[in-house]
This record gives structure tokens, C-alpha cells and sequence, in this order.
């Protein structure tokens, strides 16, 4: 059975990312560009600074980071 998608704002999105190896190269407006410059399978994410990031959003980060469900919600610990 899956994990169930969780509620995060962009804020926890971005600590999370920032785990796996992701790191803030610019900002522009209310939008983060994150880049992993260790793992070239990463694709660099964008990620809205919102109060809660809607869930089509959030499975598009996932699939793009190569994470689970189960995986990104250790990550928010």
C-alpha cells in the first residue's frame, strides 16, 4: 500500500530537497531553482514558496528527485 501524499509548504519542500543533495541557486520572485550538482540524474527543480504546494505539483517534484512518497516523508523528519 502507498504512503499517502503529504500537505508541505514550499519551505518544507525545499529543507527536504536539501537532504538529497539539492541546493539553492537563485530565487526569483516566490520561486526557488534547486540544482544537484552531485547526482547529474537530478533535474534541476523549481519550487513555488506557497503555504501548501498542491498535490499534482508535489508528484511532479518527486518523480523529477527520484523520490517515494514513503521516501520524501522520511525526509521531512
Amino acid at each position: 500500500m502507498s504512503t499517502k501524499l503529504p500537505l508541505v509548504s514550499g519551505q518544507q519542500a525545499i529543507r527536504a530537497f536539501e537532504k538529497i543533495g539539492y541546493r539553492r541557486v537563485r530565487q526569483r520572485g516566490s520561486h526557488v531553482r534547486l540544482r544537484d550538482d552531485v547526482n547529474p540524474d537530478h533535474p534541476p527543480l523549481t519550487v513555488p514558496m506557497k503555504r501548501q504546494l498542491k498535490p499534482g505539483l508535489l508528484r511532479k517534484l518527486l518523480r523529477d528527485a527520484n523520490l517515494t512518497v514513503a521516501e520524501f516523508v522520511d525526509l521531512l523528519r
